[in-house]
């Protein structure tokens, strides 16, 4: 008797359909409810930047979580240990031609050094071709403030040839400084390089030009350390064990608030939570919210939430990072998940992503290591301001900077596709093998960038499967 029983249940499941009177008020109330807004104002200006490892970071944390439970929902840490850094009194100064303090914020992972003073010499992009004909033993290298070069690669070559520090140009004029990691496999740097603002990066690039010597000192109080953290965790249990993750990062950088980067992901986050408890807590497949750390170190909160996931069945993870007003919906790459992703948005009505659902993968923040696991993954493309976008990972990223409406707009739009995802029949779980992943990387011309930060598990992969999609494609 209990065979047939558990036969229809799972039929009965499997042939439900999303409710659209559901996702529709689900989509009504996220866009009315100022709850992500609030919550991140309260963030910022109680916390200020959520670097991870940081006092600041784990109180943020914890109230999160406090707030969460509060509401009903479901919720725990998710500790793991992660390479940390702490950020001290660092300086840099021109001796020559003229005295200064440089305004300068290290590279994550640069390590404790006396101060010394050297001359500086100009390394372009940093490529072992534009260092070696150079006299640059002992000097400090003045990087483009636009190189692809990968951070580890320019490191390297710095260092085989003697250079004792590397000032990278800032890509944004105005005395903006780019806060960023200098290391995505926290291996402490082997020589100091400091963010410099564009202004005075390239008045030492003119000097140099003439033929002026430019001489500066620079000291390193900033440390290494391991770093107890945590992800936060939350569960909306389903009917069935298969897994929608929707994930940001909570971290951000210590210079401003990290407002934007990524405080309106982590404010989305917690406007879905809430939704999805008052109008949606039931779903064919569990989801899983999670508030990630150490992304901007080098993604280590999704590196470890993403391996934890093994044996169990996922139909994709939804990446929310600096996603601003909703323009567009991506399937990085996953071909089988385009006619998805276009049911959902017609599903919107009057309410269509204006620029409908993309198909292009890119490196570089949290979805990226449940790629690596051979899952599924979407992200939002979304308009922020570029006068408001520039200031991201700088003083400048505060909470004045968000409009009031964005993360309510973009909470709508991603709360439905999660609603969606997580009642849709036959999604498919299944895992893409290496072999597809690694095809999946190299169609898009990601796998230089990810060997050059150390994040390319494939080095020997040849594709057994030539078919970037899995077995499912369509």
């Amino acid at each position: 008797m209990k065979t047939p029983l558990l036969f229809l249940l799972l039929a009965l499941s499997l042939s439900a359909q999303p409710d659209q009177a559901v996702q529709d008020r689900l989509y009504a109330a996220a866009k009315a409810d100022p709850a992500g807004y609030t919550y991140l104002s309260h963030l910022c200006d109680d916390f200020g930047g959520r670097l991870t490892g940081s006092p600041n970071n784990r109180a943020a944390l914890q109230r999160t979580l406090e707030q969460l439970k509060a509401l009903g929902i479901e919720a725990r840490l998710e500790p793991f240990t992660m390479p940390g850094w702490v950020r001290g009194q660092d300086e840099a100064e021109m001796l020559a031609p003229v005295h200064r303090r440089l305004r300068m914020a290290s590279l994550s992972y640069t390590q404790p050094h006396p101060r010394f003073e050297a001359e500086v010499v100009n390394i372009g992009d940093g490529r072992e071709e534009d260092i070696a004909p150079l006299d640059a033993a002992g000097k400090v290298g003045l990087l483009a403030p636009n190189t692809t070069v990968p951070r580890g690669q320019y490191e390297a070559a710095a260092v085989r040839h003697g250079l004792r520090g590397i000032l990278f140009i800032d890509r944004v004029g105005g005395g903006q400084l780019l806060a960023r990691t200098g290391s995505f496999t926290g291996e402490p740097l082997r020589i100091p390089i400091f963010g410099i603002t564009q202004e005075e990066g390239y008045w030492m690039f003119r000097l140099l030009k003439r033929g002026v010597p430019v001489r500066v000192s620079l000291e390193t109080r900033s440390h290494c350390e391991l770093a107890e953290t945590a992800n936060l965790v939350a569960t909306f249990p389903g009917r069935t064990a298969d897994l929608v993750v929707v994930g940001a990062h909570f971290d951000s950088w210590d210079l401003g608030q990290g407002a934007m980067d990524n405080g309106i992901g982590a404010g989305e986050l917690f406007a879905i939570a809430k939704a999805l408890h008052d109008h949606a807590p039931q779903n064919l497949r569990t989801i899983q919210l999670v508030w990630f750390n150490g992304e901007e170190q080098g993604l280590w909160g999704s590196r470890f939430h993403a391996p934890a996931l093994r044996g169990q069945p996922v139909a994709a993870m939804i990446n929310l990072d600096m996603v601003g007003f909703p323009l567009s919906v991506n399937a990085l790459g996953y071909d089988d998940l385009v006619p998805v992703l276009e049911r959902y948005n017609a599903s919107l009505g009057a309410q269509k992503l204006k620029q409908g659902v993309g198909n292009i993968s890119w490196f570089g923040s949290d979805h990226t290591s449940f790629q690596l696991e051979g899952i599924r993954a979407i992200t939002f493309g979304g308009l922020i301001e570029p006068d408001v976008v520039r200031y991201y990972h700088d003083f400048a990223d505060t909470i004045d900077k968000v409009d009031t409406r964005m993360i309510p707009e973009a909470a709508a739009a991603v709360g439905a596709l999660v609603y969606r995802l997580a009642n849709e029949p036959g999604l498919p779980t299944d895992r893409l093998p290496p072999a597809a992943t690694a095809a999946l990387f190299r169609k898009f011309g990601l796998e230089p960038r990810m060997q050059g930060v150390g994040l390319w598990p494939f080095p020997e992969v040849h594709q057994d499967n030539p078919n970037p999609q899995g077995p499912n494609a369509k």
